[in-house]
């Protein structure tokens, strides 16, 4: 017998075809389940990302709210008082009918009504000061450039005194008029505008005509002097002068330049008198009053008024002492 031959079990490893790279196209193919879930994997946000989400949408709540707040408090507030029926008569073209007052408004309501509307030219303390000084000098001569409708009081104050108001400006004068026919007042044109102030303090330092000299006022080449007054200005001797006139509230309107050097000049040509500038918080009132009436002779203050006494017939050559006024 042939020999018996061992068995042996020969162990081959099972052939496993791979499978070829997935493709774009092939992941379509996947089942629906495995689809979402790598989708629901890849949105995954973690919990911090959310957090900038949540301000935002927050703060825009936070803002539409104070946004319909305000809308509906402007939309309920009361709306404002209705003009009186004088001034609701506005025009938008100029026309010959524009410029007169409404045919059932007088020209003096109309007038006043342009005079009250306009804020008070003294404070009840500056108008204190003033006609505590006049009940003090009182009968006296009082010159006053400008006529507010206070000013008018002082000539009651002033019974049996002389009271002189120099305007510029027709309503004033009008106003002054009708409300008392025995008062003093006179047209007068004012010439130099405010934004020319700083030249004419050059001038007034560098030329000699300047110099306080009283008497030759009315002849004067100084470019500051007001030559064109009534003559009574320049005849009387003032006891007190005030100054809040023109108006100087901008650079093209007349200013105090020539007002407040006139009246220092007009002081020095009496005894004593008492010069009062009213708006000293602007800067011409207080150039000039400080050049030409001088700081140390200043006696009394009031808000925006301030009070100078000031003693005439000297023999000095400048205003005020040899120190000169630095102009800031």
């Amino acid at each position: 017998m042939p020999p018996e031959a061992p068995h042996y079990r020969v162990l081959a490893t099972p052939l496993v075809k791979p499978s070829p790279p997935s493709s774009p196209e092939s992941q379509f193919n996947l089942p629906v389940g495995r689809k979402y879930f790598r989708a629901n994997k890849s949105m995954a946000i973690p919990g911090r990302k959310l957090i900038p989400y949540i301000v935002f949408i927050l703060a825009s709540i936070s803002i539409l709210r104070l946004l319909r707040i305000a809308i509906t408090t402007s939309s309920s507030a009361p709306p404002l008082p209705a003009l009186p029926p004088a001034l609701q008569h506005t025009c938008s073209t100029p026309s010959p009918a524009c410029d007169k007052a409404p045919s059932h408004t007088p020209r003096s309501q109309t007038v006043q009504q342009k005079i009250s509307a306009r804020a008070p030219s003294l404070t009840k303390k500056e108008f204190e000061l003033l006609s505590n000084l006049i009940k003090g000098k009182a009968p006296c001569n009082l010159l006053v450039f400008g006529a507010e409708p206070q000013y008018l009081k002082l000539s009651s104050i002033n019974s049996g005194g002389t009271t002189v108001f120099l305007e510029d400006d027709p309503d004033k004068i009008s106003a002054a008029r009708e409300k008392s026919n025995s008062t003093q007042i006179y047209k007068i044109d004012y010439q130099t505008p405010a934004k020319k102030a700083y030249k004419l303090l050059e001038h007034a330092r560098k030329s000699p005509a300047c110099a306080p000299n009283p008497e030759m006022l009315q002849n004067s080449s100084c470019k500051l002097a007001l030559k064109n007054l009534p003559h009574e200005v320049y005849e009387i001797k003032w006891n007190v002068v005030v100054v809040d006139g023109p108006s100087g509230h901008s650079p093209e309107a007349p200013g105090r330049m020539g007002a407040i050097y006139t009246a220092s000049m007009i002081a020095r040509a009496g005894n004593t008198t008492d010069v009062l500038v009213h708006d000293v918080d602007r800067t011409i009132e207080k150039w000039f009053s400080w050049e030409f009436l001088c700081d140390e002779n200043l006696v009394a203050s009031k808000g925006k008024l301030w009070s100078f006494r000031i003693s005439g017939k000297s023999n000095s050559s400048g205003f005020c002492s040899d120190r000169i006024v630095a102009i800031e």
